[in-house]
């Protein structure tokens, strides 16, 4: 019993000094440290990356009538192309016209109570004139009010008559620009309201393409020349387009700033609104471009107490290399680099100064 008890004090033993000696030997837990990064040259990414979109017309619309009234015309259908100013609904006008010719009535009236207020007017005042006693104050005084409300009359009626006549003009639906006729929402004959979508116009002489160019490249957009753009339905074929507008806000879940492009229709096929395609484009070299080298931010320069300058370059994503470079003056984007750099290279650009060589990295998003 007593050498049972010895050999299992001493088993336990051994287990407590060998565990004790795997805990001392356990390595470390490498320290990984984030550090905000940018790659040499990444301008240059919108020369070699397609950028996918989708074609949308110039202009499109929804037309409706500001009247009410049954449709008497309905001349086009879903397909048909259209030119400016060309009828393509009416609604019945004879209400209107029967409007129109009463307001006219009216005015018409107005006009000549007007003129003989005038006439009375002026010859009282003619009579006063020649005979102060004759014609009374108050009776020139009323004569004057009549003539001012005959006027007044003219006025309202006036503004009637102009109303009645663009009511009338209303009744007639045109296009307000060439297009393609691409829905309908109502059939002939029937009763529409002010303001309910009658059909939708689309201007397909020039095509928009829209594109998400993402925010460390949106600077560059503006350089990108010889765009070309090609769409999934066209195998092959690539339609010059140059950049109409570059958007100021970007997505907030993507991060990207919208681009529109702008091409005329192509010969020989057509390109419709809704459909996908990739652009591509070549980025015009700036001033700072065409003297060599690359421009990198002031913060990721790395200078040592004899005035070395270098950069932490960032190897297989994971570890810092500090690397000895040539800089070269002063630019609008921090300092350009002559040599010792790489298009492509991914360089550390805050904290330079709390890095160890080979130490490991974790870039930012």
């Amino acid at each position: 019993m007593k050498r049972q008890y010895k050999t299992l004090i001493t088993v336990t033993t051994l287990v407590m000094l060998l565990s004790g000696c795997s805990q001392e030997s356990a390595p470390e837990e490498p320290v990984i440290r984030p550090v905000k990064a940018a790659q040499v040259g990444e301008k240059m990414e919108l020369s070699s990356r397609a950028l996918p979109g989708r074609a949308a017309a110039t202009q499109e619309v929804n037309l409706s009538f500001r009247v009410a009234g049954p449709l008497v015309q309905f001349p086009v259908a879903v397909g048909d192309e259209v030119r400016k100013g060309e009828l393509l609904a009416r609604i019945d006008p004879r209400d209107f016209e029967v409007e129109l010719r009463r307001v006219k009535g009216q005015l018409e009236k107005a006009e000549a109570a007007s003129k003989l207020a005038r006439s009375e007017y002026e010859r009282l005042l003619r009579i006063q004139k020649q005979d102060p006693g004759a014609i009374s104050e108050s009776m020139v005084a009323s004569r004057h009010e009549q003539l001012e409300r005959a006027t007044a009359d003219i006025g309202s009626l006036k503004a009637a008559v102009a109303s009645a006549e663009d009511a009338l003009s209303y009744s007639y639906l045109k296009a307000p620009f060439s297009g393609t006729v691409v829905k309908t929402f109502a059939e002939n004959y029937e009763d529409v309201r002010p303001k309910q979508p009658i059909l939708r116009l689309v201007d397909t002489r020039r095509i928009e393409f829209t594109v998400s160019v993402p925010e460390h490249l949106i600077s560059h957009a503006a350089f990108v020349e010889n765009i070309r753009v090609s769409f999934d339905a066209f195998a092959g074929k690539a339609i010059e387009a140059q950049v109409k507008e570059i958007g100021k806000e970007a997505s907030p879940t993507t991060r990207t700033y919208p681009v529109t492009l702008i091409m005329e229709q192509p010969p020989g096929f057509r390109i419709l609104p809704g459909m996908a395609g990739e652009a591509r484009g070549e980025l015009r070299l700036t001033r700072d471009d065409q003297q060599g080298g690359h421009d990198i931010p002031l913060s990721a320069l790395f200078s040592d107490k004899e005035g070395a300058s270098g950069v932490w370059v960032i190897e297989d994503g994971s570890r810092v290399r500090l690397r000895e470079i040539k800089t070269g003056r002063l630019t609008d984007k921090g300092i350009l680099v002559e040599e010792g750099l790489s298009l492509g290279e991914w360089i550390v650009t805050a904290g330079v100064h709390y890095l160890r060589d080979g130490q490991q990295v974790r870039i930012l998003k």
